[in-house]
């Protein structure tokens, strides 16, 4: 089993910048990924990053390319997410996940979910 906990959200003005951050622990030996998802009000989850751990591929949705930065500590179970140049359509509430085994891809680095942490820009 795995746990994941989340900080860092808030509420900011659209151009601001915050970082989210995400700490993972129990089982996390054989965890092939970490990512970020989101899910803003009356719309579908959506992958937003991801990291592969097996050649630390970066992943970035098109929206938050140039925006957005990943980066991961050496034991692989801390990923913090930088937002910068917010803007209001990154309103969401932001989840951190990883999952454990095969690599699926971008956007199916889940199984294991964290609580969520908000992001409004306004």
């Amino acid at each position: 089993h795995v746990q994941l906990v989340e900080s860092g959200g808030g509420s900011v003005q659209a151009g601001g910048s915050l970082r989210l951050s995400c700490i993972a622990s129990g089982n996390t030996d054989n965890n092939v990924c970490m990512g970020w998802f989101r899910q803003a009000p009356g719309k579908a989850r959506e992958g937003v990053v991801t990291i592969y751990n097996g050649d630390f591929t970066t992943y970035y949705t098109d929206d938050v390319k140039g925006r957005f930065i990943l980066s991961q500590d050496d034991s692989k179970n801390t990923v913090d997410l930088q937002v910068n140049s917010l803007k209001s359509e990154d309103t969401a509430l932001y989840y951190c996940a990883t999952y454990l085994g095969l690599w699926l891809g971008f956007g199916r680095c889940f199984g294991y979910w964290g609580q969520g942490t908000q992001v409004t820009v306004s």
